[in-house]
């Protein structure tokens, strides 16, 4: 990416700051990257990564050929304005609910398993962290802890090579996402994904065949008897 080309996108990320009236901390909180690095992405002292883009896009619906090329509108994929939670709308207070199995295939890629299209709607609960997303399951394999048709807020974590051992976590890769605990394996480099169903046997996977991981924290339960 050229300097200019960065210049213009550091230009249009500074109109979204003003336009949302927040600061760069609450900016760099709402898009979850360090702060310390969004004020060198601002300043220059470091080239926009596409990581960083992909945040943006993401987590406040911005559209990408906007924000890349400054073509089509900053919001042109959704009705909801990312502004601050005084101009937000009711509808969109909380955590987003998306339309998608967390547990199909990795086809789609992670973009697009959390398109803005996908947003069916917003749970307001107390207690869950503002970067949680909340997708659906399918399969008994982490049953009963998670059941089939359950759905669970997952969070992306800032540092992919930190694993909280023990925890339960969206492993992608490269054919399909599971729902797992992610456990120590003897050889570093690999992990142990374990079932909470005593059916399903224990997975070796190497560390280098998983894309990305979402931990999850928290598991919503459908009560279908009522």
């Amino acid at each position: 990416m050229d300097s200019q080309k960065n210049a213009e996108i550091i230009a249009r990320i500074k109109y979204l700051m003003k336009e949302m009236g927040v600061r760069q901390v609450q900016f760099a909180e709402r898009i979850g990257v360090d702060t310390s690095n969004l004020s060198k992405y601002l300043n220059a002292h470091m080239p926009l990564s596409e990581s960083l883009l992909n945040r943006i896009v993401v987590n406040l619906g911005v559209s990408k050929e906007w924000l890349i090329d400054g073509t089509d509108l900053p919001f042109a994929k959704t009705n909801v304005h990312p502004g601050n939670d005084a101009a937000a709308s009711s509808a969109a207070v909380g955590t987003p609910v998306y339309d998608v199995d967390a547990t199909a295939g990795m086809a789609s890629g992670r973009n697009e398993l959390f398109a803005n299209e996908n947003i069916v709607g917003w749970v307001n609960l107390p207690n869950m962290s503002k970067d949680c997303r909340i997708v659906r399951v399918s399969g008994d394999s982490m049953a009963p802890v998670i059941n089939d048709g359950d759905f669970i807020a997952v969070r992306e974590m800032s540092n992919p090579n930190q694993i909280y051992w023990g925890q339960i976590y969206v492993v992608q890769l490269d054919d399909f996402r599971l729902v797992k605990y992610v456990r120590r394996h003897s050889d570093p480099n690999m992990v142990v994904l374990r079932s909470e169903n005593p059916n399903y046997d224990d997975m070796d996977v190497r560390r280098s065949d998983i894309h990305g991981m979402l931990l999850v924290q928290h598991v919503l339960h459908l009560n279908t008897r009522i």
